[in-house]
Parts: structure tokens; C-alpha cells; sequence
């Protein structure tokens, strides 16, 4: 049916499908029901509704309620208020290229409309939380291309040392209704005087960042707190001066007085333009008081420490903490220097992840590889470094987790100890002619983990890999796994602080990585395999990344995509966020509900305090805290179940892969032992669990299972397996354990994963066992690229960078899911199975460095 926007048969047309429902049969007379709508199913191209020309745009800071500081201006600006998108733009031509700026509603703190005074036009000041995105295209040469993300162009980097812009307006010109939008919009009674302003900032490199004028010598803990208050917007820049630094330090003021005050000044709730006579205030106070009031002191557990950050814009720099981190082998063993380390991560000016797009352009063939000032931008920070005062921070190293996070270390160098020197400690690294796999070696030593004890070498032993050769692919059943004594386990949980022994630890010892499951009869602390080796190191200490324990299992928009694939029914999915809502809406109000809900939707160690709550009778409706934190888990679960459709499977876990090292195990089996079971939620599977030999509250499960990796694309990669009981392997509890047996090992026909701390998808829920089963697609290792000399840090910074323009895993799951949806064979047919095949390359990019973009099906 359609129904046309005007009464002309030409016009435009809505079309709707009829559903069996909406036609009555009257005697062979065709009633149909029909009503009016205003949906449109194609939507309606982007509308500006309000425009601004020929606008002079000022860049600069408030010095006072009612002085701008102007630091950079531009006339001729054009701008356009996007209500529908929340954005506002302005674009101009400046010295032969043309510029777009886009700001983002949230992105503003408040916007004020002043009066003129007696003239002819007026100026509406808009208050920003940080930089407007750039966007600059070059029509020099006459050609013009796509809009490419820039970075600050302005002299000294006037842009980034502006924290407000101000529009000057004809006095004439009709503004929209700004408050229906913007809950801080004013306007004002008082005139905004401008002056001319110039930069603060010392840097020549991100900006703002300050440092003492001569003869004042502060501490590195102070300049940092200072150059915080500046970049947040708590002081104006301008307002740091002589009298400023007199007040800050330590030779006139005690450092107690001074560190309280500046934190106190952090916390306040708008800008403070008289820093100075603010200050004065504050000391007076201290003078008369009986005692400085002192913030609570926080006792970190082992393996907390407390370090600073920075987040570097296209723009900006902001600087952070000292804030709670957990360790890692290099802090651990330099902890004198922990204020010469430095964890630097780039963001987008909203500290978003900075996605490929603003570092690179998408190819074709005008602009083939074509790098933004972004990425020009990364590069020189990593190479020059950071100045804080008399510290210079250099590139450190960085590990697989930081580069998808974008975010590197950074060490300010001493006497007797650099950055090189620290890398050289970490171990042997001359043998590895290839930078991901240097990268990788440099990971071991600054992912996050604690150490618990030492292991000489004279406690380990290397054991032989299990390895199989079929249809001249070599497979590894073994592949980063290895086994660790029960009396070794024992103390590695008690230096965890567990209250039980994890029956599986992810370990880095050494030059060995990967997972260590705990075996009854090995009187060997360690046992590892040469698949675990990366490089040689003379450490002992034995650190712990990760551990088996409960981990609630949910369902996520690939997974359900395989399995409605694979004949599970859409109704099965719809049930179970259901009951998923039905929990945690009851939890809100339900004492029982609510600890059910906690005990198993959520992990241990965030939820232990509510639960003794509710364990000694306070009401979930009732008792303040206990409301406030539920409903936060609650609008937790809800967004994650909207924005990346997680629902949460009773009936499963996510689980560390283990090898049976019994050789009980057939091809097509696993074991699976859990050690939380609510019968109440999992009603539906109570009949396949009995109970364990080795502890009454573990249950071990006989059936059916679903196993995939987290996040699977490939059909092949569900697979359907039987789960036995196998009294020997009585004492592996929360993991899953594969066979040794077999064509093929199981986490390699699952997205071609392996045993060194990949997690599973696994569930006995008897509705989301698929009928259908494809062959695992066969996953073959990227080759990787051999120099011919000593990797450099140059090349490190390279790979990082270039990291961050071929991170293609989210785009990749998207446009699997959009061909998923569309195509008649979905995701059987050939565009999934490629984007499958170019998945399992780009997760796996850290280790090969492969890149994606050279991939043709990826170009299209």
C-alpha cells in the first residue's frame, strides 16, 4: 500500500506491507485498515533549521564574569545549529584551506548571550568542556577532496588554550530558542568586554601545559596539580602568575597547605578567576584552624599503585591523577620511580576512542594511504616525548591491551636508569627479528598483573608440546598451556587473596606467557611448553593476570546472529530478555530476587558488601545505599542490553580454556565443573549436574553444551559438544577442559583461538543448543615479517600508531552484522564468511602486523 505526502499521483510515497490482521473479507469485499502516520521508513536528509553568515569567531578564555581573553579570531565564519544530530558547525577558508568545526552538544557547558553596547552587534559566548573536532580539506591546487580530521592550526596552539569561543553576532539577527536545548543557556544583562589575550602555554609540543618562570623551583607532584587545574577549566590560564607561584611554594608555603588547597580548588564547582586571592583565603583559614583538614587516607591493597596520567587530544592535552592503577612487573620493580611513569593514551576531543578515520583516510584512488595531522600528531608525541618541568618523558613500551586501548607508557629518564635501560631488564629481546612479536615481548612485562612468588628455575621443567599433523596442517592441542604443582597453587591463591585455589591461572613468568592448570600429581612447581616461551629473561617472579573463577555468561549480538542461524528460534532469545528484565526489575524491590540477581548476573568482587546487605535483612527499596547501588547495576545491565544486546544466560558461563591433561577426554567431549548453581534460575537444567566428589558445593555438568569464543562470526565457529564426567578432573572448577584427542583441537575450531587465556562462551541451555552444525573454517596463521636488524623503538612507535588505523574489529563486526541481516543466505553466505576470515586476521593483528587495508574484499 502507499499513501502519498500530497494529493498529486506523482508525489513522494510511503509504502507499508499488510499483515493477514489488517484485511477483513465482507462478502468478497476487501476491507482494509489504514491510518494516517508521519513515519517516514527512509529518513529524511539532515536539516539545518538555523544558519548564522558572515560571523567573526573568537577563540580564548574567561578571565572574569564578564572578560574574554581572545587568543585567536576569524572572520567570515559560517554556522549551522543541527538540532536533529545535536551538533553545531562552523566553517571557514583560512590561508587556502577550508576548515570545519563540529561541537557536539554535550561538549558544552554553557552559553551565554550578552548585550551590545550601542553597536551593532552582540556576542553569544559559548563555555566549552574541551576542543571542537577539526576538519580541514585542501582546495589550494583546485581539486577537492573529502573532509579530513585536523589538528590545531592556530600560532601556539591557541585553539588548545581556549576553554570558550565567542560569536559576534549582528544585533539584528534572530537567535533560535537556545534554552530548549541548552539548560545552562543565559542571557545577560551585564556587556562582555574583550582583550586582546596571548598564550600561556610553555610547550612546543601538546598544549596547555605550564612550568615555573625563573626562580621558582616546585615539585613535580605541585606542577602537576597546577597544569590539571588549567586543563580542566578550573582556573583560567592567564590567571597563573608570579603571585600565583609565590603561593604554591614549598620555601614560603608548607606543602601540606599548598597540595590540600590546590585539591580542594580541583573539586570546586565552577572556574575560580582570583586563584590568587582565593588561595590567601585558604591559608588564612589553615592558620587559624586547630588542624588542617586532611581527605580520607586510602589504603591500597597489594598490587595497587597509585599513577598519573595523560589523555592527548587532536587538540589538547589533560593530565590525571594520581589515580588507583593496578601494577605491573616494571612498576613493581622500580617503585622509587613511580613518579617517572607515565601512562599516555590518545583520544578524540570528546575522549572517545580515536577511531582509523581520524588518523587515516579511507582509500581510493586519490588518497591511497593518505595520513591526517592526527597521525602526524601521534607520531611526534611518541618521538618527542612529554615536558613536565625538568622531567622529560620518553616511549617506554606498551601491551596488546594498551594498543587497543591507544595508550602507551611513558618514562622520564635519571641518572643511572632511561627507558632503554628498563627495557633491557625486561629481558632478551635480540632474537626477535619481527616488531608485533617484539611488541608482544614488551607486553609481558607492562600488562597489568600481581606478583605473588618466586619460582627458581631449578622448580620448573619444559614439557613437550602435543602436537598433530593432518592434511598438512600442523595443529597444537597444547598451545599455551602448561600445568603448576597443587602445593604451588595453593600459595599463589593465598597471595591472591582468594578463599579458594583457582583451578587455572593466566601467568607471565619470566619469557613465558600463557595459562598454568593445576595437576593432583605433579610434583613439579611449574611445567610449561615451548608454545609458552616468547623470549629469554633472568626474572623468577611468578605474576598472575587472570584466574578461573564464576563468571556470568551473556549472550551478544554475534553469538545470537550464529545461533538464529543455526535454527535456534528468535523466541528463545526473546524469552530470555524476558526473564532477564523480569530480574533485575524485581531485584529493585525483591530481597530474594535481588541476591539471586547478584549472586549470579554479577562478579564476586563488586558486589560482595551488597550482598552481606541483604544477607543481614536491608531492604533493597529501603536502605539508601544499598537502592542507590542497585538501581546503578540495574541501568548497567539495561544499557548493555540496548546498545550491545548482552542477555543474560542463566544456564552459562564464561569460562578459561584448560587442556585435559589425562588424556580421558574423547574428540567431541569436554569437562565442565561449576561452583555456583541457582536452581531456582536454572530450573530448566538441574537434571544434568551431580554433585561433585571433590566439594559438595561444586557441580559437574553431563549434556549437551554450546561452546564459541567470545564474539564469533564464522558459523563453523558454535560448536556443539558433550560434556562427561571424568573423575580424575574433579579438581578443574570453572573452566572448561578440551581433549587432548582428536582431528583438530576445539579452541582452534572456534575462531582459530587457543589455551593461553581465551575465554568461552559456554552454555547448557537446552533452547540454545542449535540443531544445525557447520564445519569449523580452517584458520591458518599469518605470516609474519622478518627485518633484517635489530628492532627499533622508531619502528615500535610506528606499529603502534599504525595499530590504531587497522583496529578494524568493530567495523568488522558491524558490516557482518549488516550483511547478516540483508543477504539472502546471511551468514552462509560468501560476504560473512570473508568478513569471518578477515576477523580472525584483524584480532589477531598484534601478534602478525597484517594489514587489513591491503585486503581487496576489505577495500570494498
Amino acid at each position: 500500500m502507499i499513501q502519498g505526502n500530497n494529493q498529486h499521483r506523482m508525489g513522494p510515497a510511503r509504502v507499508f506491507a499488510l499483515t493477514p490482521g489488517d484485511v477483513e473479507d465482507d462478502n468478497n469485499a476487501i476491507k482494509v485498515k489504514a491510518w494516517d502516520t508521519n513515519l517516514n521508513i527512509v529518513p529524511e536528509p539532515r536539516t539545518f533549521p538555523y544558519t548564522m553568515d558572515n560571523v567573526v569567531l573568537r577563540f580564548g578564555n574567561l578571565v572574569s564574569r564578564d572578560n574574554f581573553s581572545v587568543l585567536w579570531k576569524q572572520e567570515g565564519v559560517f554556522g549551522k545549529f543541527d538540532f536533529k544530530m545535536r551538533r553545531l558547525y562552523f566553517f571557514f577558508s583560512h590561508l587556502s584551506v577550508e576548515y570545519k568545526f563540529e561541537i557536539s552538544y554535550e561538549n558544552i557547558l554553557k552559553i551565554e548571550l550578552y548585550p551590545s553596547r550601542g553597536q551593532a552587534t552582540k556576542f553569544l559566548l559559548i563555555q566549552l568542556l574541551g576542543s571542537p573536532r577539526i576538519f580541514e580539506k585542501d582546495v589550494s591546487d583546485g581539486q577537492r577532496f573529502e573532509w579530513m580530521r585536523g589538528v590545531d592550526f592556530t600560532p601556539s596552539g591557541c585553539i588548545g588554550q581556549s576553554y570558550a569561543l565567542c560569536l559576534e553576532l549582528p544585533n539584528k539577527l534572530r537567535l533560535p530558542e537556545l534554552h530548549l536545548d541548552f539548560v545552562h543557556y543565559k542571557e545577560n544583562e551585564d556587556q562582555l568586554e574583550l582583550m586582546e589575550g596571548s598564550p600561556f602555554s610553555c610547550s612546543s609540543g601538546p598544549v596547555p601545559i605550564v612550568n615555573p618562570p625563573t626562580g621558582f623551583e616546585l615539585p613535580y607532584n605541585i606542577l602537576f596539580k597546577i597544569n590539571c587545574l588549567i586543563q580542566h577549566g578550573c582556573v583560567p590560564g592567564p590567571a597563573i602568575d608570579d603571585d600565583f607561584y609565590r603561593l604554591v611554594d614549598p620555601k614560603r608555603i608548607k606543602v601540606e597547605h599548598i597540595e590540600f588547597a590546590l585539591d580542594k580548588l580541583f573539586h570546586l564547582k565552577d572556574c575560580c578567576y582570583e586563584p590568587v586571592k582565593w588561595l590567601k583565603e585558604q591559608y588564612n583559614g589553615y592558620a587559624t584552624s586547630s588542624g588542617l583538614p586532611r581527605t580520607a587516607a586510602i589504603s591500597l591493597d597489594d598490587g595497587l599503585v597509585y599513577v598519573r596520567r595523560v589523555q592527548i587530544t587532536p587538540s589538547k592535552i589533560y593530565f590525571f591523577g594520581p589515580g588507583v592503577n593496578l601494577s605491573n612487573r616494571v612498576l613493581r620493580n622500580y617503585p622509587e620511580d613511580i613518579d617517572n611513569f607515565l601512562r599516555v593514551s590518545f583520544v578524540d576531543e570528546y575522549l572517545d576512542k580515536l577511531r582509523s578515520i581520524a588518523l587515516s583516510l579511507r582509500a581510493s584512488s586519490t588518497n591511497e594511504g593518505k595520513r591526517t595531522r592526527v597521525y602526524e600528531r601521534i607520531i611526534s608525541t611518541l618521538r618527542n616525548g612529554i615536558v613536565i618541568g625538568d622531567k622529560k618523558f620518553e616511549f617506554l613500551a606498551l601491551s596488546s591491551n594498551h594498543a587497543r586501548d591507544n595508550s602507551v607508557w611513558m618514562f622520564a629518564s635519571r641518572p643511572g636508569l632511561t627507558a632503554a635501560d628498563i627495557r633491557e631488564w625486561m629481558g632478551d629481546f635480540q632474537d626477535i627479528r619481527d616488531v608485533a612479536k617484539y611488541v608482544s615481548g614488551l607486553s609481558q612485562s607492562v600488562c597489568e598483573s600481581r606478583e605473588t612468588t618466586s619460582v627458581g628455575r631449578d622448580e620448573i621443567e619444559v614439557i613437550p608440546d602435543i602436537e598433530v599433523n593432518r592434511w598438512e596442517a600442523e595443529y597444537c592441542f597444547s598451545d599455551g598451556v602448561g600445568k603448576v604443582s597443587e602445593e604451588l597453587a595453593c600459595k599463589v591463591a593465598t597471595k591472591l587473596g582468594c578463599n579458594f585455589v583457582p583451578s587455572a591461572f593466566q601467568i607471565r613468568y619470566g619469557g613465558y606467557r600463557g595459562v598454568v592448570a593445576v595437576d593432583p600429581t605433579s610434583s613439579v612447581k611449574l611445567s610449561l611448553r615451548k608454545s609458552m616461551f616468547r623470549y629469554k629473561s633472568l626474572d623468577t617472579k611468578l605474576s598472575v593476570v587472570a584466574w578461573s573463577n564464576f563468571q556470568p555468561c551473556f549472550l551478544n549480538r554475534q553469538i545470537i546472529t550464529l545461533l538464529s542461524n543455526l535454527g535456534v528460534k528468535d523466541e528463545v532469545f526473546q524469552k530470555r530478555q524476558r526473564e532477564a528484565i523480569d530480574l533485575l526489575n524485581a531485584m529493585l524491590t525483591n530481597p530474594l530476587r535481588a541476591q539471586e540477581a547478584l549472586e549470579m548476573m554479577f562478579s564476586e568482587d563488586i558486589t560482595k558488601v551488597l550482598k552481606d546487605m541483604l544477607v543481614c535483612d536491608y531492604k533493597p527499596d529501603a536502605e539508601p545505599f544499598l537502592s542507590m547501588m542497585l538501581q546503578a547495576f540495574h541501568a548497567s545491565k539495561l544499557m548493555d542490553l540496548r546498545f550491545r544486546t548482552e542477555i543474560f544466560v542463566p544456564n552459562g558461563r564464561y569460562m578459561m580454556g584448560c587442556l585435559d591433561e589425562t588424556r580421558t577426554l574423547e574428540y567431541g567431549q569436554v569437562f565442565l565443573q561449576i561452583s555456583r548453581f541457582s536452581r531456582q534460575l536454572s530450573n530448566q537444567s538441574s537434571h544434568m549436574f551431580t554433585t561433585s566428589s571433590s566439594n559438595p558445593n561444586n557441580y559437574v555438568l553431563e549434556g549437551e553444551v554450546v561452546i564459541a569464543r567470545n564474539r564469533p562470526l564464522h558459523p563453523g565457529d558454535v560448536r556443539v559438544l558433550k560434556a562427561v564426567n571424568v573423575p580424575a578432573l574433579h579438581h578443574m572448577v570453572d573452566c572448561v577442559v578440551f581433549p587432548q584427542k582428536g582431528k583438530r583441537p576445539h579452541p582452534n575450531e572456534s575462531s582459530g583461538s587457543n589455551l593461553d587465556g581465551d575465554m568461552y562462551f559456554v552454555s547448557w541451555d537446552h533452547d540454545l543448543i542449535p540443531p544445525l552444525q557447520v564445519q569449523p573454517m580452517e584458520y591458518i596463521a599469518s605470516p609474519t615479517t622478518q627485518i633484517d636488524h635489530d628492532v627499533t623503538i622508531k619502528e615500535v612507535e610506528e606499529y603502534f600508531t599504525n595499530h590504531m588505523i587497522k583496529d578494524n574489529l568493530g567495523i568488522i563486526r558491524t558490516v557482518h552484522t549488516v550483511f547478516a541481516d540483508r543477504v539472502p543466505h546471511r551468514v552462509m553466505s560468501h560476504e560473512c564468511i570473508e568478513l569471518a576470515k578477515l576477523y580472525s586476521i584483524a584480532i589477531n593483528f598484534p601478534k602478525t602486523d597484517r594489514d587489513l587495508l591491503s585486503e581487496s574484499f576489505f577495500k570494498k
